[in-house]
């Protein structure tokens, strides 16, 4: 508090990228007074190397809005942009911050840095000293606290060990040596940038082969057969392989009612280590190592700037640099935001929140979005196909008798 009563507000949303956008403007188109705090699309800006494209269908790369006018495919034509397929990071950013401006234009470009409970829901306090008191509070900061790499890899600098999480740019490993450890998207597309950046680069994988995501446009009779049937035979989004794993997923809600091994299953089966198509011509010059882990790092003796590393098939690698495209861990313990008396009351499975209907977690009136109600609500959480269905969802519940909470 900055001086004098303390100001209040219905729902804070911690979070400026997809999901805070996207449920912010549902919120708002309902009246509903809300706050939202982060950088506009800072995730994606920061931490996806230039040159990028998204693993989404052009279909499943719109924000949720309550209009249905704010699509990625009507900025395009409004700015001139060609219908790229897939589509540019750089244009999805650009159209993430058209998003933003459209439908919410007044993002708080500050920090949440402690909320806690009170009576009248939570006490929020940002890092620049403001207080204020909120009925809700929606966390959706995605996924950047999460990255992860294997604990062999502990204790080396960043200049020779760094996770795919790390980087925007790509180019200053010109003419550098990497390996690139992984058989996912983020491992393949980076190992195939690094590769026309001008580096040496060597993709090391424990898969057998690599996954390949088909094309899914189709051709010739398909297509016209496609066309007829297009309300059964295409699942609502072309984002997870098989469409009938793409089907299933594509209702959280069901979901969330399904028995734990299906649920594992499914999302086994949707966000397994895999690459788009239309990486393997890009990744023709890169030397592929597959059924071989790493079983140990060093740093060259006396200080060296090399790296050397043990396979597990005995064999051994001398490179500036590895990168670690190992994905992410959803560890919820990790917000510092979350104040210690809430963090004790908050339930958690494997990491993640135990969520129930509105995503609401064990802490009533606390709300998780995006990657982190994946374990409750499925794979297509981690998607920004899923921003409609859950800014959606979310909206109603808290509008609803049900989503009657602290103050609503």
């Amino acid at each position: 508090m900055r001086g004098g009563k303390e100001s209040s507000c219905q729902v804070a949303i911690i979070g400026a990228g997809p999901y805070g956008l996207a449920t912010a403007a549902h919120l708002r188109a309902r009246n509903i007074e809300t706050r939202i705090f982060g950088t506009p699309m800072e995730f994606w800006e920061r931490h996806m190397p230039k040159g990028m494209y998204l693993r989404s269908a052009p279909s499943a790369s719109s924000l949720g809005d309550p209009t249905g006018r704010l699509t990625l495919e009507r900025f395009r034509n409004l700015h001139d942009l060609p219908s790229a397929r897939p589509v540019p990071i750089d244009d999805f950013n650009r159209y993430g911050h058209w998003f933003q401006q459209q439908a919410v234009p007044n993002v708080e470009r500050r920090t949440v840095a402690n909320v806690s409970p009170n009576a009248r829901g939570f006490h929020v306090r940002l890092d620049d000293g403001e207080d204020f008191h909120a009925r809700r509070v929606v966390v959706a900061t995605g996924i950047s606290l999460f990255s992860y790499k294997p604990a062999e890899f502990a204790g080396l600098p960043s200049s020779l060990v760094s996770h795919s999480f790390d980087h925007a740019d790509l180019k200053p490993f010109k003419g550098k040596s990497v390996a690139v450890l992984g058989s996912g998207q983020s491992a393949l597309e980076s190992a195939a940038l690094l590769r026309e950046a001008g580096s040496d680069v060597e993709v090391i994988a424990r898969a057998p082969k690599p996954i390949w995501l088909a094309d899914v446009k189709s051709r010739g009779l398909a297509r016209t057969l496609r066309g007829w049937m297009s309300h059964v035979a295409r699942p609502p989004f072309d984002i997870m392989g098989p469409r009938f794993i793409s089907w299933v997923i594509a209702w959280p809600r069901m979901y969330r009612h399904m028995p734990t091994s299906l649920q594992k299953m499914l999302t086994g089966r949707a966000v397994r280590p895999a690459g788009s198509y239309w990486l393997i011509p890009r990744l023709k010059d890169v030397s592929l190592t597959t059924g071989c882990s790493i079983t140990s790092a060093s740093a060259t003796p006396g200080g060296g700037s090399r790296l050397r590393l043990v396979l597990s098939d005995g064999n051994e690698r001398m490179v500036d640099h590895l990168l670690c495209g190992t994905g992410y861990r959803v560890d919820v313990s990790r917000y510092g935001f979350i104040d210690p008396s809430l963090r004790q009351r908050l339930r958690t499975r494997e990491g993640y929140p135990e969520l129930s209907v509105g995503f609401e977690s064990s802490i009533p009136g606390m709300h998780f979005l995006g990657t982190p109600a994946a374990n409750s609500f499925g794979p297509l959480c981690r998607f920004v196909a899923g921003t409609p269905y859950m800014s959606n969802e979310l909206t109603r519940f808290i509008t609803s008798r049900n989503g009657k909470g602290p103050g609503a």
